[in-house]
């Protein structure tokens, strides 16, 4: 029989769970400040999305800070913290096995900013009014 996780359909629901499960303990521990680390305290850090892998024992934690700015650092403080950010998550998820931490800046805010500017650019705007005209003409048809 063949592992599912090995067909690549992608992620299955339980590493989803999981994911959910760690992304707001860790989302809520940045957020009220329980670690005395002064680098994670002077910057807001968003938690957008955890991956897990399929045998739950590495999250990969994409992180955002508030504001764009000084993404090595907030990566390299988070790293810093790894084990103690752990701890605080095995407090708050019951798990058979806490995962292990590794923090990816995510690039979906840009990625998504890239797209809107592109959608808005003359070219492709000239190219909607376009299709649009065309799709009146063949309703009136």
């Amino acid at each position: 029989m063949k592992n599912r996780a090995s067909s690549g359909s992608g992620p299955s629901q339980r590493q989803l769970r999981v994911g959910e499960l760690v992304r707001h303990a860790l989302a809520e521990i940045l957020a009220r400040g329980d670690l005395p680390d002064p680098a994670l305290s002077k910057v807001m850090i968003t938690v957008p999305e955890v991956r897990m892998s399929p045998d739950l024992k590495i999250a990969t934690c994409y992180v955002m800070p508030l504001g764009g700015k000084d993404h090595k650092a907030a990566i390299d403080a988070l790293a810093t913290n790894a084990k103690p950010l752990r701890g605080e998550i095995a407090r708050r998820v019951e798990l058979k096995f806490v995962p292990e931490l590794r923090f990816r800046i995510d690039t979906s805010f840009e990625e998504g900013d890239r797209i809107d500017a592109l959608l808005r650019s003359p070219q492709v705007q000239r190219d909607l009014d376009k299709h649009d005209a065309d799709n009146d003409k063949e309703d009136e048809e």
